[in-house]
């Protein structure tokens, strides 16, 4: 199968320093430029693919839309709303992930990779 991840997300260069992390596949919100970078860069490279679905910037928040496949055929679907302040800086990112089967496989995975660094418990 082709990948056709984007090569990377935009808005991570508009991470403000203390930019938040909050998502469906985490017990707490994940705080800090670094950390909310290498967190998104991570779950990106779990992806065999992904195609976006909807794209749309509605005042201060882009909308965005998405279907992966993670190894071993699970399918992922994914939505973030970026918060963008006057600036167009980001300050908040937000992801939800369905169906659960496919998000718990992917909070496992992210667990195994950072739950030492970014906290044990910290993925579902």
């Amino acid at each position: 199968m082709t990948n056709t991840t984007p090569p990377r997300h935009q808005f991570l260069d508009d991470l403000t320093a203390d930019a938040e992390l909050r998502s469906t596949v985490l017990r707490a919100p994940v705080v800090g430029r670094e950390k909310v970078r290498k967190l998104v860069e991570a779950v990106r490279g779990l992806y065999k693919s992904q195609r976006p679905v909807f794209f749309e910037s509605i005042g201060s928040r882009d909308l965005l839309q998405y279907e992966a496949e993670l190894g071993g055929g699970l399918i992922l679907h994914g939505t973030a709303i970026i918060e963008r302040n006057p600036d167009r800086s980001v300050q908040r990112v937000s992801v939800t992930f369905s169906p659960l089967g496919s998000a718990l496989s992917l909070a496992g995975r992210l667990g195994e990779h950072f739950g030492q660094e970014l906290g044990n418990g910290l993925f579902l």
